[in-house]
């Protein structure tokens, strides 16, 4: 039974989950197999480093899928940053309506978005920041739970409150996002006031996710103890997988005497990142994984994996509900 919440009916899919943005991940193979499964696949801007590279891979997301997909755009501090504005303009030049938004100092490419007629979810770890983005205009929040890959923020607000309390204060819609695998999870979210759940790493372990096979069956291994938080020294907390280069990076964050990035920067290379999806071996880089690795058991189809979570999601919330009795007649 198809679910109607704010986020199916506002993004026209079926099932109110959303592939979050990835970098070496969301291409257009990624994103239409999420929405061909009733999702919402994102393809993420900054894998391509010019906008031009985006252009082509949104054609060709549309050869891929007639359903709904969006396009992500992460700002992150940079001493050269991208040009923001121009990957904007190419997703509104192809038509593109769902733009997910993350990372610092957005306003001007969600104005931008806006302007052209795009429905925007942001991604923020604080409900600070949350209540920033609604002043900007954004039609859906990303509550990002302390569980989360990648940028977990500096709050540590883990998404059991962070959830409540963006129920109790935003008067915008809200999609959960940081420790969903299943159906449960997504049941768990409703109950909880959101109404949508995104997920990265789950959808990183799935036939369709263009990385190799063997980081697939490391995620499957994985238990929820296998990640670690890196640059919090600089105020840029970030989610890895558990390996020997992210304890060799921990090492310097802890040990280092000057403080200066310069030192810790080669073990958090993107570039190294990139090669573990490309090479198979887990140890080669540092990688972004959720605690949800440890939920992870299988590698199945986005296809098996969204019916999977909708009828698991609907079973729940049947069975939960069963459980409220009338009261006895006096």
């Amino acid at each position: 039974m198809p679910f109607d919440t704010e986020l199916t009916r506002r993004l026209g899919i079926a099932v109110p989950v959303v592939q979050g943005g990835m970098q070496h991940v969301g291409y257009a193979e990624m994103a239409s197999a999420v929405s061909n499964a009733g999702g919402l696949g994102i393809i993420t801007a900054l894998i391509f480093p010019e906008p031009e590279g985006l252009r082509q891979e949104i054609r060709k997301c549309r050869k891929l899928t007639s359903k709904p997909f969006g396009v992500n755009i992460t700002l992150l501090p940079a001493l050269v940053p991208p040009n923001y504005e121009a990957y904007a303009q190419v997703i509104i030049d192809e038509g593109v309506k769902i733009v997910e938004t993350a990372g610092n100092s957005p306003g001007p490419v969600i104005s931008k978005l806006k302007k052209a007629g795009c429905i925007v979810l942001h991604k923020c770890t604080t409900i600070r920041h949350a209540q920033s983005a609604v002043k900007l205009g954004v039609d859906f929040l990303s509550i990002d739970g302390f569980e989360c890959a990648g940028h977990v923020g500096e709050s540590d607000i883990t998404n059991f409150i962070l959830l409540s309390k963006a129920r109790q204060t935003l008067k915008v819609p809200f999609i959960a996002s940081g420790g969903f695998a299943d159906g449960q999870g997504l049941a768990a979210a409703l109950c909880l006031g959101a109404c949508g759940v995104n997920m990265g790493t789950r959808f990183l372990c799935t036939v369709e996710s263009p990385i190799h096979h063997n980081i697939k069956e490391q995620i499957v291994k994985a238990q929820e103890t296998d990640t670690t938080l890196v640059l919090r020294r600089w105020r840029n907390t970030t989610r890895l997988y558990k390996n020997k280069v992210t304890e060799q990076a921990l090492k310097v964050e802890q040990e280092s005497k000057t403080g200066e990035f310069s030192e810790i920067a080669p073990y958090v290379s993107g570039k190294r990142g990139r090669e573990v999806f490309l090479n198979g071996d887990p140890e080669y880089g540092v990688w972004t994984a959720g605690q949800v690795i440890g939920l992870i058991n299988d590698i199945p189809t986005c296809k098996d994996l969204v019916a999977r979570i909708e009828k698991e999601a609907e079973d729940t919330l049947k069975e939960r509900l069963a459980l409220v009795k009338p009261a006895p007649k006096l």
